[in-house]
């Protein structure tokens, strides 16, 4: 069982910063902030995660994720 955790917007934002280094993905740091916080109010109905965000955003970009 996966669980999903509360957490405030500067907790997002640095798990999304953190995974998208992680996977070197080729975003402006304000693009990926200002993407992440719009992904997270239009998934907020299914309780948006970082890491969804991050697999979002790397096919959108048509990286993989390894």
């Amino acid at each position: 069982m996966v669980g999903f955790h509360h957490c405030g917007q500067d907790e997002y934002l640095s798990m999304i910063e953190g995974y998208a280094s992680f996977y070197k993905l080729k975003l402006a740091p304000e693009e990926l902030r200002k993407r992440a916080l719009a992904w997270a109010m239009d998934a907020a109905a299914v309780q948006a995660v970082a890491w969804q965000f991050i697999q979002d955003l790397a096919g959108e970009l048509g990286q993989q994720l390894d």
